[in-house]
């Protein structure tokens, strides 16, 4: 495939439009994203959900660094945007991980007409309370796009006032220095590695940029990116199963205490009732991953494989394939597809140790999408990526809550986290700083 270098730089310091659309279509998001959805349309269709942003990196004050009506501007704009006729043929005949139709014609009838809800929004504290109600069909498909609109939108704000060769010098390192990643990777025999990055992206023109220079600089190690239009656009696999609101809404749903801790396993029954394969990645770590692997069923570890997301690589896959081991699985068939803010020091050091043992795959996510450390020309911290998530919180009307392996990675009103410990526990949480 040949690409067209698009010179960013001058795309930035040129455009006159009032508004310059940060999403533009509806896949432009995760791939999980729709896979997730078409079971909650099927399955979870009266299940009302609400969707909040939440700025782990506090000392950020988000809304006076971004104007709230440009913010606004961006939002109302993404409501508008419908499927395409190409977007809807390709979802329709595309194959996906060796499947095709994986899409329900039914399904894709109704995202025909589908249309992001409503959001409130407001300010407290310097940071913006920005929340989406309503049906969780719909509240689900803000996640990505929010967090794109407010990372862009974070990006022209830091650049406002640079001139073209500012711009033309601080594009020049960005590249400089994603390229020097790339030759690192090159040297990894055997690497499978993917774009995970539309969540905290800089741009995306500069995703799109990334997703190309892994295309031409490690053509076999590339395997796909989780950016749906991307991946159309490009030829590309889109890649990704599912994430953790999934047991995190079944939990909030849950009548009793044991309700909420076979939250995790019933997710996994509906998931495997509706895609089944090379699909079966467990993602372990919702609620802990020490509590679901003490009380998972036998037949979990005849899943494909593993997602440990918020644990140290090296720590959570070990204990990962300690445990197919004591169930009588060899580690060697499965896979591991590490995900967790991951840096190239980091893909490096866990591929070299997993070698042989497992499996392995990378999800490349904000440090491929979104850095730009040292690489403006006065030094400039509004373009340091920080930690912005948008989560579910509410499920019915009831409290939604996350433990993560990692304690800062917890959401969820505090009264309800301290339950959720009281039932999952507290073993082997690592605390630790979080970035990205």
């Amino acid at each position: 495939m040949v690409f067209r270098v698009l010179d960013i730089a001058r795309r930035v310091h040129d455009h006159t439009w009032k508004l310059d659309p940060i999403v533009r279509s509806l896949l432009d998001t995760d791939f999980y994203k729709l896979m997730m959805l078409q079971m909650i349309w099927k399955q979870h269709a009266d299940v009302n959900a609400t969707f909040s942003l939440i700025n782990r990196t506090t000392s950020i004050r988000l809304a006076e660094e971004i104007d709230i009506d440009e913010l606004r501007d961006q939002l109302d704009y993404a409501r508008s945007v419908r499927l395409t006729k190409k977007e809807h043929i390709w979802l329709a005949g595309n194959t996906f991980y060796g499947r095709k139709q994986i899409f329900e014609p039914e399904f894709l009838a109704w995202l025909a007409d589908f249309q992001l809800p409503d959001y409130e929004i407001s300010v407290k504290d310097g940071q913006f309370q920005l929340d989406f109600h309503g049906p969780w069909t719909h509240t689900t498909m803000w996640e990505i796009p929010a967090l794109a609109i407010v990372n862009e939108l974070r990006s022209r704000a830091a650049m406002r006032g640079m001139g073209p060769f500012e711009l033309d010098v601080l594009y020049a390192r960005a590249k400089a220095k994603t390229w020097e990643k790339v030759e690192r990777l090159k040297a990894l025999d055997g690497l499978s590695i993917s774009d995970f990055g539309t969540r905290r992206r800089h741009s995306f023109l500069w995703q799109r940029w990334c997703v190309q220079a892994l295309q031409e600089g490690i053509p076999d190690a590339f395997t796909g990116t989780s950016n749906v239009l991307l991946a159309m656009d490009n030829d590309l696999e889109a890649v990704g199963t599912n994430a953790h609101e999934l047991p995190m809404v079944y939990a909030a749903l849950a009548e009793t205490d044991a309700g909420i801790a076979q939250a995790n396993y019933r997710v996994l029954e509906d998931w495997n009732a509706l895609y089944g394969g090379n699909l079966r990645i467990v993602l372990p770590d919702t609620f802990g991953t020490a509590a679901f692997l003490e009380d998972a069923p036998d037949w979990v570890a005849d899943w494909t494989g593993f997602r440990p997301d918020s644990a140290p690589p090296v720590e959570g896959g070990e204990r990962i394939i300690d445990w197919w081991r004591e169930k009588g699985r060899d580690p060697a068939q499965k896979i591991l597809i590490f995900s967790d803010g991951l840096d190239v020091d980091t893909i490096v050091s866990t591929h070299e140790h997993f070698k042989g043992k497992v499996r392995m795959a990378f999800g490349w996510g904000t440090n491929l999408t979104n850095d730009f450390v040292d690489c403006a020309p006065r030094r400039n911290d509004q373009l340091r990526a920080i930690s912005l998530v948008c989560k579910v919180t509410e499920a019915n009307g009831k409290p939604a809550v996350k433990l993560s392996d990692n304690p800062r990675k917890a959401t969820g009103d505090p009264a309800e986290i301290e339950r959720y410990l009281r039932i999952f526990g507290a073993g082997e949480r690592v605390d630790k700083p979080v970035y990205v």
